[in-house]
């Protein structure tokens, strides 16, 4: 699937606390049907992304694992 986001996040090496503070923050200033990208290492961080968000507030497009990147995922999302 090719989406292009609005917003994009590249987290990788960025402490995890650091990491959804930044996404809460941008996820904020988006406007609805708008797509936020986010890339990052930690696989804790994939979990915990969802639960700093309000749980209606998205709709998750795509969660895949970077090919050119061993460890690394990206998750896009639309804001509702």
């Amino acid at each position: 699937m090719d989406i292009k986001p609005d917003y994009t996040l590249d987290l990788r090496g960025a402490i995890p606390p650091i990491t959804l503070l930044k996404v809460s923050q941008v996820f904020r200033e988006m406007k609805p049907s708008e797509i936020l990208e986010i890339v990052c290492r930690d696989p804790d961080t994939r979990c915990d992304l969802f639960k700093v968000l309000p749980p209606l507030s998205y709709e998750v497009l795509e969660i895949d694992e970077l090919e050119e990147e061993k460890n690394s995922f990206r998750v896009r999302m639309r804001k509702r």
